[in-house]
């Protein structure tokens, strides 16, 4: 199960950074064109939301049974930086951060009575979530902790 989950998590991160994408084209280019908050904009503000997550309570299954984890919580008193520390402290804390600016800005735009508002406010607080998310992502290049880009099932 726990290679099932691995997988997913990896893949479906595609899936969330594209719809935090499109939700984030959709807002700057309704809020710089001053353009009408449609149905369809609706709908993406809320699957932005739904995707992020779907991808946080599969990052919180993979957390609770990670050895990466395991071992970061049985040597946590020692120093030094390790993978464990990446996926222990760093990853789970900073998703976990996005996530709630995605789900605050997702609320706080459905109650805005006006479309630039609405759009503004998506801007602001998925756009502060996506940079966070790009920090936190193992990418390959990266040295503290580095995974594929599509991790094989």
């Amino acid at each position: 199960m726990y290679a099932f989950v691995l997988w997913f998590h990896s893949l479906f991160r595609w899936a969330v950074l594209a719809g935090l994408l499109y939700a984030l084209y959709r807002a700057y280019r309704g809020y710089r064109l001053q353009m009408d908050f449609t149905k369809h904009d609706e709908a993406v503000r809320h699957w932005t939301a739904t995707l992020a997550h779907i991808q946080l309570t599969a990052g919180f299954y993979l957390y609770l049974i990670s050895p990466f984890v395991k071992a970061y919580f049985s040597s946590a008193k020692s120093a030094g930086y390790t993978e464990g520390t990446f996926f222990g402290l760093i990853h789970i804390t900073c998703m976990l951060m996005a996530v709630v600016m995605i789900t605050l800005g997702s609320a706080r735009a459905k109650r805005k009575a006006s479309s630039r508002d609405k759009f503004r406010t998506m801007l602001g607080w998925f756009g502060v979530a996506l940079l966070v998310i790009l920090l936190a992502v193992p990418w390959p290049f990266l040295p503290w902790a580095h995974r594929p880009y599509i991790r094989p099932f």
